[in-house]
C-alpha cells in the first residue's frame, strides 16, 4: 500500500473549503488532521468546529491525530464528528488498551504513535492491538520541520516485525515527508506518508501528491 495523507495543518485556512477541495480532486488516500492542545505539544491547532468543516467537505478518510493529554476525555467525539481513524501518543497515557477499545466501539479505526525520542519498542506489545502505527519522523507540535533520517530504521524494524508476525498492522510515517524522500520511506516499508507543507504549499498540490504517490514505482 502507498498512500498519502495530505496534513490539513499547513493548509490556508483563510480558504479551508477551497484547499479541501483541491486535495478532494487529486490522488491523496485521507487527509490527515492534528490535533494540539498546546500542553502535550507546545502549539494548539483546532478542535471540533473545524473538524465538522472537513467532515463536511472531504471526500476521503479523515485521519485523526491526537497530540494531547488525556486523549480518552476526546476521542469518542472525534469518533462521532467523523474520524476515520483515530490515533493518539504511547507516551501521553499510562494504559492504551482502555482507550483502544472506546475507538474501536465506535467502529472507527485505531492507531498509536510515539515521538522520535521514544523507545520504539514500546509499540511491540501494540502491534496486535492497533490498525496502525505512526512514526513520527520529527517532533511532534510544528509543521515544516526536516525529516529525521534515523526514522527509516525504525520503519525497517516494524515492517520486518509485522511481517513476521502476520499482522495486517498498516505503518504511517508523519513530518519532514516530500517528493525527494517519499520513494526511500515507502521502500522501507511504510504504507501512508502524511506531508503537509510539501503539499499544501506547493503551487500544484495534485502533481505533488500524484509524485510522492509514485515514487516508489
Amino acid at each position: 500500500m502507498h498512500a498519502i495523507a495530505p496534513s490539513v495543518l499547513s493548509a490556508d485556512f483563510g480558504n479551508l473549503q477551497r484547499e479541501i477541495e483541491r486535495i478532494n480532486l487529486s490522488e491523496a488516500d485521507y487527509f490527515h488532521v492534528d490535533v494540539m492542545d498546546g500542553t502535550f505539544v507546545p502549539n494548539i491547532s483546532f478542535g471540533f468546529p473545524v473538524m465538522e468543516t472537513l467532515h463536511k467537505y472531504a471526500e476521503k478518510p479523515l485521519d485523526v491525530h491526537l497530540m494531547i493529554v488525556h486523549p480518552e476525555k476526546y476521542v469518542e467525539r472525534f469518533c462521532d464528528a467523523g474520524a476515520w481513524s483515530v490515533g493518539f501518543h504511547l507516551e501521553a497515557v499510562d494504559d492504551p488498551m482502555p482507550i483502544l477499545s472506546l475507538i474501536r466501539a465506535k467502529g472507527v479505526r485505531t492507531c498509536l504513535t510515539i515521538n522520535p525520542d521514544i523507545d520504539i519498542h514500546r509499540l511491540d506489545p501494540y502491534l496486535d492491538q492497533v490498525d496502525m502505527i505512526l512514526l513520527m519522523s520529527v517532533f511532534a507540535g510544528f509543521g515544516g520541520q526536516a525529516f529525521i533520517p534515523e526514522t527509516m530504521e525504525k520503519i525497517r524494524y516494524f515492517r520486518s516485525e509485522i511481517t513476521r508476525r502476520s499482522l495486517p498492522t498498516l505503518i504511517e510515517v508523519d513530518g519532514g515527508v516530500n517528493i525527494k524522500n517519499a520513494g526511500g520511506i515507502f521502500a522501507a516499508g511504510a504504507d501512508i506518508l502524511v506531508a503537509g507543507s510539501a503539499v499544501f504549499h506547493a503551487a500544484d498540490p495534485a502533481a505533488v501528491v500524484r509524485a510522492m504517490k509514485h515514487s516508489a514505482e
